[in-house]
């Protein structure tokens, strides 16, 4: 679903974010993207939603190019950033209208999805209020149903977890569970190494924008916990 080959990115031609970075996230994966603040994960999924340019590589979502397909691409995925910018003049049911307006979606079909997810998340008696009265984690969810309700093919997340309750939290690992079951690819950041461990099937660990460790998660981690894992390869001591 995801195929990104030799990824390279850089910041005012010198900072690099990422560099020839490779790798693969099939349907039914939950792969987890770890790593240190600045290592280049908000990077690499932003490049990915077509959001940023990128020097070299190629990405390709169903197998259609970002670089040369974006609309294509992003018919088929969605990308919720760490802080979502919601439209904070409307109200909770109107942002979610106007997403599904953008997806195609019929009155039908977008009125049994918003339900749907509004209850899971238990939103539902709150729709009618202004974005610009909620609380962080009341915009995550609505971001994160604006995004469900389209029925992406591979979902992309930044620190997904972030800001929302402890229900909130294990409805979101169910229902990414459910989607991954469809067929559905998501890939997400996390700092939160233990729900990384417990959900994902595949793990990806990136420092200093590139690529240390990644494949399934068992055979990536071993013996070891995820975490003892992540602070061996990632110890600046042990940089040469």
């Amino acid at each position: 679903m995801l195929q990104i080959d030799h990824l390279t990115k850089s910041y005012n031609k010198k900072t690099v974010a990422v560099k020839d970075l490779s790798m693969r996230v099939n349907g039914g994966d939950i792969f987890a993207f770890i790593g240190h603040n600045g290592a280049g994960k908000t990077t690499t999924l932003r490049a990915v939603a077509g959001i940023l340019d990128f020097e070299e590589g190629d990405i390709f979502v169903d197998g259609h190019g970002i670089a040369t397909e974006p609309l294509a691409c992003k018919r088929v995925m969605r990308y919720i950033p760490d802080s979502p910018d919601l439209y904070e003049h409307l109200t909770g049911i109107g942002h979610l209208n106007f997403f599904a307006d953008i997806y195609g979606l019929d009155t039908e079909t977008r009125t049994a999805r918003i339900r749907q997810y509004a209850d899971a998340f238990e939103i539902t008696d709150r729709l009618g209020d202004p974005i610009a009265s909620m609380s962080h984690g009341m915009k995550q969810k609505i971001a994160l149903i604006g995004a469900l309700i389209a029925a992406p093919k591979l979902l992309l997340l930044d620190e997904p977890f972030v800001g929302l309750d402890p229900k909130a939290s294990h409805t979101l690992k169910t229902t990414m569970r459910q989607m991954t079951q469809a067929g559905a690819a998501i890939l997400f950041s996390t700092h939160i190494l233990e729900v990384a461990e417990k959900l994902c099937n595949k793990v990806a660990i990136i420092k200093d924008g590139r690529l240390i460790a990644a494949g399934d998660m068992k055979e990536v981690r071993g013996d070891k916990s995820l975490e003892s894992l992540f602070l061996e390869l990632t110890d600046e001591s042990n940089k040469e």
